[in-house]
Formats: structure tokens, C-alpha cells, sequence
């Protein structure tokens, strides 16, 4: 049996009725522009721009739904990092349960992002931060309108603060004792004792200042 030998028993030569196809820059430029940022560059993007570490970066990117939740969320709350731990923790944990995907979330970006900015500008603390996110996930509303209905207000009023804090030292001498003998595990204690008095309202920065400021 003959082989084939040549280029041409293969059929593989030019043919003469197609015009050549030329592609112009600008042409490819748009088609560029109009493809969506793909999973390696989302990564290094959050990686150098949003100093995410290499974990987080991978985890939001590897689905882009998450992705544009994530995106979004960090427009409204200027503040990546926290996103990025609301995404990965409290809001996946509650997809999972409820094995929903991101898409139908009753929680969305604009409302995650503003409760992200009440933490960040001590509206909420962490503990009331969760327990508004808990009824935003029962019923959607507005972020501001749900913490005055549910009076999630964080305390920061020193003179109410003081009083509290006064309490709890009384309450509590050995550990007052222990404070000032320089045993500063302690101190994470009575601002428990506070955080605990006040339903987790209390600020708790400012409660550890008036401890220290009363030892």
C-alpha cells in the first residue's frame, strides 16, 4: 500500500478563491475590553490593590458570582478586608445552611457594605454587628432603620459607660486585685463583665480606657 509522502496528499495546500483575513489592533482592543476580568487577574488585583492575603484572594475569586458580591460590597463599606471576612464567614455560613447560592442572598452588597461602615464608625460592635445581620437575613430592610428599631445602638455615652464600669469593678475585686498587680490577661474580663451588662452595646475600646483609667 502507497503512504502518503507529500504536503499535498494531505490536501494541505493554499486556497486560491480565500481572501486573506487581516485583524486590526482596535478590533481586538474591543473585544478585550468587553471580555469580564478572569479568576487570575481578580486574584492579583485583590492580592496588590486590595491587600488581601493569597487565601482570600483565591477563595473570592474562584467563583464569579462571589466575586461580584464582593466587589460590590467593598464600593459601599470602603473596607476590603472586612468584606472579605463577612463573605467568607457569617454570610457563607448562612448560604450553607440555608444551601442557597450567593445569588440568592437575602442579604445584598449595598446592605452588607453600610453594616460593614456602622462597625467601622462604631455605630455597632462586633456582637450587635451579628445580631443585624441575623434579622437582615429574616427581613430585609434598611440597614440604619433596623438598628434604631432593635436598638442595636453601640453605647458610647461616657458618663452611662462609667456608671457601668464602676459596677462591674465593684463587682469584682479579686480580679480588680489581680489588674493592678499587673496581670493584664484580666482586663479582657471586666470588659466581658461589661460587654455582658450592656448586651454587647458597650464600646469596648472605650470600656477598657475607663478601666485602666480607674486602676
Amino acid at each position: 500500500m502507497r503512504s502518503k509522502e507529500v504536503s499535498e496528499d494531505y490536501r494541505y495546500f493554499p486556497d486560491p478563491d480565500l481572501l486573506p483575513l487581516k485583524i486590526s489592533q482596535e478590533f481586538l482592543d474591543a473585544i478585550a475590553a468587553e471580555l469580564p476580568e478572569l479568576p487570575m487577574a481578580r486574584r492579583k488585583r485583590y492580592v496588590e490593590t486590595l491587600a488581601l492575603s493569597d487565601y482570600d484572594a483565591n477563595w473570592l475569586s474562584n467563583n464569579p458570582d462571589v466575586a461580584e458580591f464582593f466587589d460590590a460590597t467593598v464600593i459601599v463599606s470602603n473596607n476590603a478586608k472586612s468584606a472579605a471576612n463577612w463573605v467568607m464567614g457569617d454570610l457563607s455560613a448562612h448560604l450553607n445552611k440555608a444551601e442557597l447560592d450567593i445569588s440568592a442572598s437575602p442579604v445584598n452588597p449595598d446592605q452588607l457594605g453600610v453594616l460593614i461602615q456602622r462597625i467601622d464608625d462604631n455605630t455597632l460592635s462586633s456582637k450587635t454587628a451579628k445580631q443585624l445581620f441575623a434579622a437582615l437575613w429574616r427581613d430585609a430592610g434598611d440597614v440604619d432603620e433596623l438598628i434604631d428599631h432593635l436598638g442595636l445602638k453601640q453605647m458610647s455615652d461616657s458618663g452611662e459607660l462609667e456608671s457601668i464600669v464602676s459596677q462591674i469593678m465593684a463587682d469584682n475585686p479579686d480580679q480588680v486585685a489581680q489588674l493592678r498587680n499587673g496581670k493584664t490577661k484580666v482586663l479582657g474580663f471586666l470588659v466581658g463583665q461589661a460587654m455582658k451588662a450592656t448586651q454587647g452595646k458597650a464600646n469596648p475600646q472605650q470600656v477598657n480606657k475607663l478601666i485602666r483609667a480607674r486602676l
